[in-house]
């Protein structure tokens, strides 16, 4: 019998993926996965129509969104919300307004890179048609494919290092602990992405580990594109012993030339559909407890 297997950490031109949400689940599919979660920066508009072509194609569909969330000094940690309600009002209240801070930055980040590239003799990118090709909010990703498109860098790591890095606009982050109860009241669980990129040892990363459950963590994406297999093997262990949950996903983004596939991530990540399971049962462990 062959193993289900499924990726919940895709993105879509919701955010800053590359291929819209049908595209996304067509490939989802195409690749014989079971299950899927797009998981959108602080957008949750692809569910719908990501849920419609699962659903002709056999595909299961959660919802899903990835907040960026700060804890004292750290910040742009990353929480995966997983189960939700992606009708209701009060995340689509939350969602718009960093939607709208989050358009605003990149505008900003834009008009920075023009200036660099004026400066430099060069012809300024058109915010339009980044826009129109984003096809929906702009992320640096879209910025760098417009910086490559119009031959200003050769690399998508060019085009970060020499316009990005230094053009960029400081983000804004939802405090941990007010994330995690946004999820919550939309019904959902909350789920810790990709520790590696978090910057901090293992012994940091389990004293994080302990101070998120105490705020109502529910789990942590073990399997994801950062981890080798011990640091997956580790993390869930670690996961276990606090009694929460494991999830995973590839963290596509689809962009040109990256090395990140569906499913697979650079190439050891096999995700179980068991993590589908833990998170189902986690929301409805967590909707029977509701007062």
């Amino acid at each position: 019998m062959t193993r289900k297997l499924v990726d919940l950490h895709l993105h879509s031109t919701c955010s800053d993926g590359v291929f819209t949400p049908e595209e996304v689940a067509r490939m989802v599919a195409k690749a014989g996965l079971s299950a899927m979660a797009l998981a959108d920066h602080d957008n949750i508009d692809g569910i719908d129509a990501a849920m419609a072509v699962g659903a002709e194609l056999g595909v299961e569909v959660l919802s899903g969104v990835e907040l960026s969330v700060v804890w004292e000094s750290i910040q742009d940690i990353h929480l995966l919300g997983y189960g939700f309600d992606h009708r209701d009002g009060n995340l689509h209240a939350a969602l718009k307004s960093f939607r709208e801070f989050r358009e605003s930055r990149n505008e900003r980040i834009v008009e920075r890179v023009n200036e660099k590239l004026v400066s430099e003799g060069r012809a300024p990118i058109d915010i339009a048609a980044v826009k129109a090709k984003a096809g929906g909010t702009i992320g640096r990703p879209h910025i760098a494919m417009a910086l490559l498109e119009d031959g200003h860098v050769m690399t998508k790591d060019e085009a970060f290092e020499r316009y990005l890095v230094p053009c960029n606009v400081e983000k804004r982050y939802f405090p941990i602990a007010e994330a995690i109860d946004l999820i919550h009241r939309a019904g959902g669980v909350a789920v810790l992405a990709h520790p590696p990129y978090i910057p901090v040892d293992r012994a940091g990363l389990l004293k994080l580990f302990d101070i998120f459950v105490a705020l109502g963590m529910d789990g942590v994406e073990a399997y994801n594109t950062g981890a080798s297999n011990d640091d997956i093997d580790w993390t869930i262990t670690q996961t276990r012993r606090r009694g929460m949950i494991v999830t995973g996903g590839s963290d596509f983004h689809g962009i040109e030339g990256g090395e990140i596939v569906i499913g697979g991530g650079r190439g050891n990540l096999k995700i179980p559909y068991s993590c589908v399971e833990e998170i189902r049962s986690a929301v409805e462990k967590r909707r029977v407890a509701k007062p």
